[in-house]
């Protein structure tokens, strides 16, 4: 009899430890992969009892807390008091600033039996930290709904994490096809639920104009509406449209709104004026602005424009400062795009007032009339304190000299900036553009502007070219994903088109490179499927793999 209690009792024994060295092993679907993670054996449990104990508490740090209590409050219907306090307690949850971490954006996670304690330099981290935490929990912390008798637990673990990058954006083009408030911030949530710090607003195009400004009513009035929008895959002739009226801006308010939004999550909005090109919208308000004098209206078809803001007129420049000014006004961001790219010089080739400005300005040309005006207006951003962000092409005639650079006609343009010293956000559409297709087999897929960027395309890239020597490489600030939105037309497509690609970005800005590994991506990615149902986005499930370069190595 006590040999079959012994047996059993050792049986148990081995039950135990197994269980706790299977738990030890799990793995954690964590998206970023922290620098460095390892699992203890055990579990925390969050309960009606526990705390959160903040140092120091402030309006900044309350924003990880407040995060946290949410997430236990949704699911059980009572929230973890918060205080201030520098000691952990028993089954409590401690966020501390500690200055001894140097990266501003880093934090350290310790998960025991008996209590977290998350550290960090400063607010961010400690949101960054929360975030890990809402990761690790169960997925009805994502729901609105109480479940009765759910656990909160918490994996045991200790994390060491900082961002491999200062920048980690994502793109919105609203210009082609705007979206609701909400569906901005359910963009924003996933930006932040992965640590991405920069929503970049594309808020003005040739085929409308999205943005409230107080002087120049027109631009909404008239600007922000298209009568009809091609149908379809456009073509280069014998295009057929919907016949359907098209239109909406953002309101100051609502620009206010979102900007309070995603600031609450640490994420910097971004905003972009296209200039001196993608100009019609505005064009078609203010035919003034143009080389010709109009009439205009606003663009029906994809693609570029001849007609853009006319370099030799002074009302141009009035106008573009006074935009400008409401603009900085509304975003607090250090960084102001002003677009620069694709603008043809036709107009301006045959424009007697840029002919002028050229030679009154002793330029060799109309390359040139564009540095011009791009330095222009960077004086006129930087005299605000502010600093001006465009696309490669403002490097053409001289770059601005306190101007950043987005190449994303590949990496030659990132490449020449970083060498001039200037900084650089690196998008090359082969890699960042989650407007192209996603798979090969296009099947079941709505209609995408055209190319190729699978999943495993986007997590191997790194955006620090081989070309650029250590001290150049520090000019490369991060990197970015780009969804221009021609042919996304609901909330829906958006999400669709956009992760789970968005997830690959942020771990490809976030982890070391020689941290990263595809297949441990994909099974994480897979773990969090759960999760980001339990939200209710919209997200890929195909294949993930680069079929076409597997088919080129073969």
């Amino acid at each position: 009899m006590k040999f079959l209690h012994l047996t059993a009792l050792l049986l148990i024994l081995f039950g135990i430890e197994n269980q706790l060295s299977a738990s030890a092993n799990s793995p954690l679907s964590l998206i970023p992969a922290p620098v460095s993670l390892t699992r203890q054996n055990g579990n925390f449990t969050l309960t009606a009892g526990t705390r959160i104990i903040v140092s120091p508490l402030n309006n900044e740090t309350r924003l990880a807390a407040d995060l946290l209590a949410l997430l236990v409050k949704n699911p059980t219907g009572y929230a973890p008091a918060i205080s201030e306090g520098k000691k952990p307690a028993d089954g409590s949850v401690l966020l501390i600033l500690d200055n001894s971490i140097k990266n501003d954006e880093g934090y350290t996670l310790e998960v025991t039996p008996t209590g977290i304690t998350a550290k960090a330099k400063t607010a961010v981290g400690l949101f960054y930290a929360v975030q890990t935490i809402r990761q690790l929990l169960p997925t009805e912390v994502e729901k609105q709904t109480i479940v009765a008798g759910l656990a909160l637990t918490v994996p045991a673990c200790t994390i060491t994490d900082e961002p491999r990058f200062a920048y980690r954006g994502m793109h919105l083009d609203v210009g082609r096809h705007l979206f609701p408030v909400t569906s901005i911030k359910r963009y924003i949530d996933m930006l932040a639920l992965h640590k991405m710090n920069t929503f970049h607003w594309h808020l003005t195009e040739d085929q409308g104009w999205r943005i409230e400004i107080k002087k120049y009513p027109k631009l909404t009035e008239i600007g922000a509406y298209r009568k009809e929008t091609v149908a379809g895959a456009q073509k280069k002739a014998n295009n057929t449209f919907d016949g359907k009226p098209y239109g909406g801006f953002y309101t100051q308010n609502e620009v206010r709104e979102i900007v309070a939004y995603a600031g609450s999550k640490f994420i910097t909005v971004l905003p972009e004026i296209e200039m001196p090109g993608h100009a019609v919208a505005a064009l078609a308000s203010y035919p003034e602005l143009s080389c010709t004098g109009g009439p205009f209206e606003v663009r029906k078809l994809w693609g570029v424009d001849e007609d853009v803001f006319c370099a030799g007129n002074e009302q141009a420049f009035t106008f573009l400062e006074d935009v400008l000014t409401e603009v900085m006004e509304l975003f607090p961001s250090k960084y102001i795009h002003i677009g620069g790219d694709e603008c043809p010089k036709k107009r301006w080739e045959k424009c007697p007032k840029c002919q002028q400005r050229i030679k009154d300005q002793g330029l060799k040309n109309e390359l040139e009339l564009q540095s011009y005006f791009i330095r222009r207006i960077e004086k006129f951003v930087s005299s605000k304190g502010r600093n001006i962000i465009g696309w490669d092409e403002i490097l053409e005639g001289g770059l601005a000299p306190g101007a950043t650079v987005m190449s994303w006609r590949g990496e030659a343009g990132g490449i020449e900036a970083a060498k001039s010293g200037h900084d650089v956000i690196m998008t090359p559409g082969k890699y960042t553009y989650f407007c192209y297709y996603q798979s090969e087999n296009h099947d079941g897929q709505p209609l995408a502007l055209g190319g190729y960027v699978p999943l495993e395309l986007v997590y191997g890239y790194n955006p620090t070219p081989k070309e650029l020597n250590p001290e150049e490489q520090k000019h490369i600030l991060g990197l970015q994903g780009c969804l221009w939105s021609e042919q996304i037309q609901t909330p829906e497509i958006l999400e669709f088109m956009a992760y789970p690609r968005t997830f690959a970005m942020a771990e490809t800005g976030w982890t070391p490179d020689n941290g990263k590994n595809f297949e441990n991506f994909v099974s994480r990615l897979e773990g969090l499927h759960k999760r980001y149902d339990a939200i209710g986005i919209s997200y890929f499930k195909g294949e993930y793999r680069d079929t076409k370069a597997a088919k080129e190595r073969k």
